[in-house]
């Protein structure tokens, strides 16, 4: 098998915490061949899209965890799986990479999350299609509808569409004198869609994080739990990472969400739920893997290949 992996600088990961790089260990134990692309090295000629791309090996080494080739040039259609792990921001680079990851799908390739679904999955909005799932929430450019909904909940979320790790996002707690500042701030002056949702204060026992291979959740979830001073259940903004098994409610939002994540081609994806309530549904390069593998003896990155596997193989039946 062939793998192709499209993400951030490999040598700036956290060793300790990436999620890919648990994948690739996966992938090579299973003797797959790696090759390994960011963003620039893609381009696309007279309809194939091609990969500047290094032979990649990976170590269990928190002093050197890769190695790889010199670049070569590469079709990207003589891969069998590419995965897709470029972390947001989403803009419009991110949009042009998934257009030519379409030329590779087209050409065979199981590309992981599929291109399509990439574009149309926008993290925060895509939670909106389970409103029973959901905590009230509002995405407009408009200040007075952002006003409107802040004194109807009164304490609540607000956040841009494209970021991720918790950056930019604010609460706004009854008469916050700070309301109109923040959504001039994040709108962009009322030019740019947001999100706001009621702020739910379960988050102060975690913001869990539910891996999804295929539209079934892996049965252990990480908790992030704000650390003290902050209500963010982000581990880029300090929150710790508890590992525990699903609750019933979690399971009936999974079940909710599951089968349009088949549908759409969302091969994996992180759904976060903070106390009964979905918030978003990850769909970038959704992380975890390790917390979890760790405290449960797991291997989610084995059930991902074994799946992909599986897909590939259907996918070339036809």
């Amino acid at each position: 098998m062939k793998l192709g992996v499209i993400m951030d600088p490999i040598g700036s990961i956290r060793y300790t915490k990436d999620s890919t790089l648990a994948m690739l260990w996966e992938a090579q134990a299973r003797h797959w061949e790696i090759y390994y692309f960011e963003a620039h090295d893609l381009f696309l000629r007279d309809g194939i899209a091609y990969g500047d791309g290094k032979r990649l090996t990976v170590f269990r080494d928190p002093q050197k965890w890769f190695s790889g080739t010199e670049k070569n040039t590469i079709t990207l259609t003589d891969l069998d799986i590419i995965l897709m792990r470029k972390d947001p921001p989403f803009g419009d680079e991110y949009i042009y990479i998934t257009y030519l990851l379409d030329h590779a799908e087209r050409g065979g390739v199981l590309v992981v999350n599929k291109p399509q679904a990439l574009r149309d999955a926008n993290e925060k909005v895509f939670a909106m299609f389970f409103p029973q799932c959901c905590p009230p929430s509002l995405v407009t450019q408009s200040m007075q509808k952002l006003h409107d909904f802040f004194e109807e909940q009164q304490d609540i979320v607000c956040k841009p569409l494209h970021s991720m790790g918790g950056a930019s996002v604010f609460r706004l707690r009854a008469n916050d004198v700070n309301a109109n500042v923040i959504f001039d701030a994040l709108t962009h002056s009322g030019t740019k869609h947001i999100m706001a949702q009621r702020f739910i204060p379960e988050i102060e026992l975690g913001d869990k994080r539910i891996l999804m291979i295929n539209g079934e959740p892996v049965l252990h979830v990480l908790s992030r739990v704000p650390q003290q001073g902050d209500w963010r259940g982000n581990l880029a903004v300090g929150a710790k990472g508890i590992v525990q098994a699903l609750s019933e409610r979690d399971h009936w939002i999974c079940s909710q969400v599951g089968p349009q994540l088949r549908e759409h081609g969302l091969y994996f994806v992180g759904l976060d739920i903070i106390g009964d309530y979905l918030t978003e549904i990850n769909v970038t390069s959704p992380t975890g893997i390790r917390e979890i593998d760790a405290e449960t003896g797991s291997n989610v990155s084995a059930m991902l290949l074994d799946c992909m596997n599986r897909l590939h193989e259907r996918l070339h039946e036809t």
